[in-house]
This record gives structure tokens, C-alpha cells and sequence, in this order.
């Protein structure tokens, strides 16, 4: 994987969150995925069963937006960080979590292992 590879897969991770379309969510990952939402969690294992938990707990539409960028390439593994911003219905800001995404991708630039951090920032 190269930088690019990684800011394009990012990219379309965002896409899939905002959209919640199953295809495009296992268009993203491995069919062995394993998915970790924290560090320390058990991982979500398969494609199916991480698009079944994306779907089961979505994020009310057009209450958030994220942007992440790689800041480390090697080989088949990245990592990336960046945030994403919640909003209430107003638009005034909620909430706002730094991410850091630890990433192994497969030969075809699917994600084989994901882990995430994340921190809730102070107001």
C-alpha cells in the first residue's frame, strides 16, 4: 500500500459510514476482517458480521462528519489519524473524538485488521 492507497481506502471508509451501504462497507474489508472499535474490545471477525454492526448502530444522518489522513505507510500496514464531529440539530457541535486507526491491509487493499482509538475532546 502507498500513501495514496491509504488516503483513497479513507476516503471511501468515510463514504461508507456516511452512507451505511452494506456493499461499500464490505467493499472495504477482508472477508477475515477483524475489527476492533477499541483497543481492548473482542474483535468484530468477518466483513458480514462488521456490516451487521455498523447497521444495527448508525449515527442519526447528517449529524456528523469525519476526515482522516495516513501518517504512516509500511508496507501493508498504516496507520492514520484525524477526528470526526458530531452536531446537534441546531448544528451547534456536540461532541468532537481524535481518532487513531491502526490498519493491515491485504494484497487487493482490503483491510484484513483494524484497531481504533479515540478520545473525546475537553470543550
Amino acid at each position: 500500500m502507498e500513501r495514496a492507497d491509504v488516503a483513497r481506502w479513507l476516503a471511501e471508509y468515510v463514504e461508507a459510514w456516511r452512507t451505511y451501504d452494506r456493499d461499500r462497507i464490505l467493499a472495504l474489508f477482508a472477508d477475515e476482517v477483524s475489527y476492533r472499535y477499541h483497543p481492548f474490545d473482542d474483535p468484530v471477525v468477518g466483513a458480514r458480521a462488521l456490516a451487521d454492526s455498523w447497521l444495527d448502530d448508525r449515527d442519526a444522518p447528517g449529524s456528523y462528519e469525519a476526515a482522516y489522513e495516513p501518517v504512516a505507510v509500511d508496507g501493508q500496514v498504516a496507520v492514520a489519524t484525524g477526528s470526526s464531529t458530531y452536531t446537534r440539530a441546531d448544528g451547534s457541535i456536540r461532541a468532537i473524538y481524535d481518532n487513531c486507526f491502526v490498519m493491515r491491509f491485504d494484497d487487493d487493499g482490503r483491510c484484513l485488521e483494524f484497531t481504533e482509538w479515540f478520545v473525546q475532546r475537553p470543550d
